[in-house]
């Protein structure tokens, strides 16, 4: 089948993702429909870390011999390979943590232990979104408690974009801290970042963005977004799990204290007081994920090597073709926006009269795999009025006779469940 904007070497690339070539189910053909929760890797991603382990593992600046010469050069890398990825004008912006979550709550947290204007205090204000992730709710939740200041969220409208309309009385001069996410793990929906951050800098906020679910689908340019912090995680840009990356203005980084206190983050230590390293290894304590970060560095030149612009395409295109399949299917409603110009490649569906999870299942039973569940955003769950969702996601791998199979699934699970 041809679709206008679908990757034209897809089946080359999916014999880059030897788990493509599973067959599950009793002898079925994998279909992997959910890469909002994780991505699959390609041999080329497998293979560096396999080789850095039989061949160059050691620790990181510390051990003054070849291996550990080779690791660390193999370690900070990586680092400028990512800080290439998303365009950030400096290798030291770029931390390494070991998951999205992390990197967002070392913001949190140390912005509860700064000094001077960065530091959040009662009777200042954080600004999220109804639609987040709990990874990007919970650390602002504990950030209020923990200070007294105040929590304010954008609420959504009923097609799962943010309501705006009320962005001037949101964003104040009391807001301190605004953070969203770039792409909803669960709506899809692309927020218009640039414009939110705009508006935050005429107060004199900060802008945290979560990118976990932009990273993988759209070229991310950390400065053209206009954000402060931009975080996301390695396994779902075909990556490793185990691994996250924090990018953050270095004027804002060297301001804030550390986050963790332990080795390499220090450059002095006495008994009566320590000092630290610069940045970033003043945010990186102990021994870091060496082989993680050496598949990170393979993965996104990976995804260099495709094309970000290409891949983008070939998202929209896949889940333009999925949203009408999916809409076609009786007593079925998408969650969220309903064109794909304006999503991502995670659709969040219900199905009338039955559960998600049994959903999930029955299309297991036919290799189809997909999520089903809250998918941490119970808060955008709620706004809709469902306590869950089953969840298909797509990526550079995913084929329209994919997408076919699942049609075809959720036909057979409607039938199978006689409703209808």
């Amino acid at each position: 089948m041809t679709i206008p904007g679908l990757l034209p070497e897809l089946e080359v690339i999916r014999k880059d993702f030897p788990i493509l070539e599973r067959t599950v189910a009793g002898g079925q053909p994998l279909v992997y429909l959910d890469s909002a929760n994780t991505s699959q890797k390609p041999q080329c991603v497998i293979d560096s870390m396999v080789d850095h382990l039989e061949r160059h593992n050691a620790n990181i600046s510390r051990a003054m011999h070849a291996l550990g010469a080779e690791a660390t050069e193999a370690f900070e890398g990586a680092r400028d390979r990512v800080a290439a990825f998303v365009k950030a004008p400096s290798r030291d912006e770029v931390v390494f943590t070991k998951n999205a979550s992390e990197a967002l709550n070392l913001v949190a947290n140390t912005l509860a232990w700064a000094k001077g204007p960065l530091a959040v205090g009662e009777g200042d204000e954080i600004v999220i979104t109804e639609m987040e992730h709990h990874s990007n709710i919970v650390p602002w939740q504990l950030l209020a408690e923990r200070t007294g200041a105040t929590l304010r969220w954008f609420g959504l409208t009923d097609d799962g974009r943010l309501d705006l309309s009320g962005v001037d009385d949101l964003i104040t001069e009391r807001t301190k801290v605004v953070s969203l996410t770039w792409v909803s793990n669960m709506l899809g929906t692309i927020n218009p970042v640039a414009d939110i951050a705009a508006r935050a800098r005429e107060v004199g906020a900060l802008v945290v963005v979560d990118a976990s679910q932009a990273a993988p689908q759209l070229p991310v340019d950390v400065v053209a977004s206009g954000a402060d912090f931009v975080a996301f995680t390695g396994h779902k840009v075909v990556g490793p799990t185990g691994i996250g990356v924090l990018w953050g203005r270095r004027e804002v980084l060297e301001a804030l204290p550390p986050f963790l206190g332990g080795g390499e983050m220090i450059a002095t230590v006495s008994m009566e007081r320590s000092t630290w390293a610069g940045i970033p290894h003043k945010f990186e304590a102990g021994t870091p994920p060496i082989v993680e970060a050496v598949g990170l560095g393979a993965a996104v030149d990976y995804l260099d090597a495709v094309g970000m612009e290409a891949i983008h395409a070939h998202e929209q295109a896949i889940t333009g073709y999925a949203l009408e399949g999916l809409l076609s299917v009786p007593g079925l409603t998408v969650l969220g926006p309903q064109d794909a110009a304006s999503r991502g490649g995670a659709v969040a569906f219900e199905l009338a009269g039955v559960h998600p999870h049994d959903v999930a299942q029955v299309l297991d039973t036919r290799g189809i795999a997909v999520r089903a569940g809250h998918h941490c955003a119970k808060p955008a769950h709620a706004r809709f009025g469902v306590q869950s969702s089953t969840r298909m996601s797509s990526y550079l791998y995913t084929t329209p006779a994919e997408i076919d199979a699942l049609v075809e699934g959720l036909h057979y699970t409607r039938s199978y469940f006689k409703v209808g």
